[in-house]
């Protein structure tokens, strides 16, 4: 039985994966844009400390994903 909705453990792993490197959540989610675009933006922001927030919006993106059907 496959989970595809919000909060499936699909979206539980992706978040965690987010946690771990911004963007690799979407990445896994084969939102591959997405996760490029976090991933460079939270890269640059933390040069001036600001890459939490980036962080932050991938983890909280990539768990309330919802997949169109």
């Amino acid at each position: 039985m496959a989970h595809n909705g919000q909060g499936s453990a699909g979206n539980v792993i992706a978040a965690l994966c987010s946690f771990f490197i911004p963007g690799l959540g979407q990445l896994l989610q084969g939102r591959w844009i997405l996760g490029a675009f976090q991933f460079v933006m939270a890269a640059i922001l933390w040069i001036i400390l600001l890459g939490w927030l980036v962080h932050l919006w991938s983890i909280v993106d990539a768990a309330m994903f919802k997949p169109r059907h």
